[in-house]
């Protein structure tokens, strides 16, 4: 797939990734008179053939306006969008839904934002692009997933020049970028500094918000702004759009639902204040989802991504609906952790699939044991090598429906653990065997601690065919560079490779699919 975008810098993004917030600033410093400007930067997500979602912020209210054109002079075809008026309510963002989109075609776009009393009073407009989905499959697909940004004390280093994995995955132009969860750490304050074993000392950039955990509306709303003061972050955001899930650090380690919290850091103990808060700040922050008529999802995370005739993405939330963490041995599990409603809708949804690739990105992994404590487990695995308990019954039910009702091209993605890896899980090694051969990767983190591999869980029979880890925990993205991972969909073969990817080192790791193959 050619890179047919890699030049754009040099011409409208420029101008945008001009706008971006230096590096060394605690907070952005708007003029508070004159125009209103967008100098957040602008986001597009939940493209589809024909739509798009484009997200921007303002430092005062002001109309949000979206003009798109198919070239990048935008002297011709030059189409006007309107959007809505930003303001407190959310914290001054706003999205603009663009319809009418020629499909599979690269779409240059730009945001002003102008007075709500006087329209001819606008800011500088701020720039970006995307490609529509293709109806047909020559085209390929190519797209990138990571998690956990910000994390463990490790934030925006001016010393390393903030982000720099952001500007790196810019430069694979894939279609767009799976955030798979950890998009921010609300219960991670930041130290302007770190000392680190070498004696090194770690900077970082720090603001109001990010100097504690978490617990009003305005604090996490400032855990997502914080990002946003990374230029490498918002000239990608400018020209990758992104599927956005979440997982627990946008609320808090390890939460469920209905959890009271002990941690004295907290003065609001009930979670569900807390990822209430959350989840709406996670919504203002990035592009909304494109609901169709008549369908009632608002503010749910879950949900399924189409890229043409290759590639449906199905995006799980493993965080909203799932029990509390427990030793997780029990015989009967309804809840689970996907919530027995969630678990029906991923079931109907992957048998009405028809697209060649069925990714089913989870926000954590399936056969890796990750431990909440010492007695309690986290994930789906909790150490016991025989038959399906606890959380494991229901990601049986949902394999068993998958080989049943004969499914084919389905594969795992994650991130959570800090690490990347390939696993292979197959019924030949399982104490579960009614399933079919399937794939996980796992990436990460994107710019927060490294740490090391954990163990495997026996019941479904993974085998470890990749990993690469830091050798103890916590290693800052100084000493342990962020991971990432890309997935490329031919479109004449329709073969399916994953490259597990690290900064500034290259491909680790390939494996490549074919379509229809039986024990890949």
């Amino acid at each position: 797939m050619p890179h047919t975008r890699r030049t754009l810098l040099t011409g409208s993004l420029a101008a945008s990734a001009a706008l971006a917030l230096p590096l060394g600033l605690a907070a952005p410093a708007f003029a508070r008179s004159g125009r209103p400007s967008a100098s957040w930067g602008t986001q597009s997500g939940e493209v589809t053939e024909r739509s798009a979602l484009i997200w921007t912020r303002s430092d005062r209210p002001a109309r949000m306006y979206v003009e798109t054109s198919p070239t990048e002079s935008f002297r011709h075809g030059v189409r006007r969008h309107p959007g809505p008026l930003l303001g407190p309510a959310t914290d001054f963002t706003g999205t603009t839904p663009l319809r009418g989109l020629p499909p599979g075609q690269q779409v240059h776009y730009r945001v002003v934002v102008a007075d709500p009393d006087d329209p001819r009073r606008t800011g500088e407009p701020v720039y970006g692009t995307f490609r529509t989905t293709p109806v047909s499959r020559r085209s390929g697909v190519r797209f990138l997933w990571s998690g956990d940004l910000a994390g463990q004390g490790w934030g925006i280093n001016p010393d390393l020049g903030g982000y720099r994995v952001f500007d790196e995955m810019r430069l694979r132009d894939p279609d767009f970028f799976l955030f798979s969860g950890d998009t921010i750490y609300a219960d991670g304050p930041l130290q302007p500094s770190v000392t680190l074993p070498d004696g090194r000392t770690w900077r970082n950039v720090t603001t109001e918000e990010k100097s504690k955990v978490a617990e009003t509306l305005a604090e996490f709303r400032g855990n997502f702004r914080y990002n946003l003061l990374d230029r490498n972050l918002t000239a990608f955001n400018a020209q990758v759009p992104v599927i956005a899930q979440w997982d627990d650090h946008e609320v808090r380690n390890n939460w469920y639902p209905g959890q009271l919290l002990e941690d004295p850091r907290y003065t609001v103990k009930e979670v569900d204040v807390l990822a209430e808060r959350a989840r709406r700040a996670f919504g203002e922050y990035f592009p909304g989802r494109a609901i169709d008529p008549g369908e009632r999802a608002e503010g749910r995370v879950h949900r399924v991504v189409r890229h043409g005739p290759l590639l449906d993405v199905f995006v799980l939330d493993m965080r909203t609906y799932r029990n509390a963490n427990s030793p997780d041995r029990q015989a009967a599990d309804p809840v689970g952790i996907l919530g027995a409603e969630q678990l029906a809708w991923l079931k109907r949804e992957l048998s009405r699939s028809r697209a060649t690739w069925k990714v089913i990105a989870a926000d954590m992994p399936l056969g890796i044991v990750v431990a909440d404590g010492t007695a309690n487990f986290e994930a789906v695995a909790q150490g016991d090598p025989g038959a399906p308990l606890g959380r494991e019954l229901q990601i049986a039910e949902l394999l068993r429906h998958i080989k049943h009702q004969r499914i084919t091209g389905t594969l795992w993605l994650t991130a959570d653990v800090h690490y990347t890896a390939a696993n292979h899980y197959a019924p030949e090694r399982a104490a579960f065997q009614d399933f079919a051969p399937f794939w996980e990767f796992v990436s990460g983190p994107i710019g927060a601690g490294g740490f090391p591999h954990g163990a495997l869980d026996a019941t479904f029979g993974p085998e470890r065919a990749y990993v690469q880890s830091a050798p103890v925990g916590n290693m800052s993205p100084a000493e342990n560079p962020p991971y990432y991972g890309e997935v490329e969909i031919d479109g004449a073969s329709g073969e399916l490779t994953v490259r597990l990817r690290r900064q500034g080192g290259g491909v680790l790791f390939t494996k490549s699919l074919r379509p229809g193959q039986v024990g890949q």
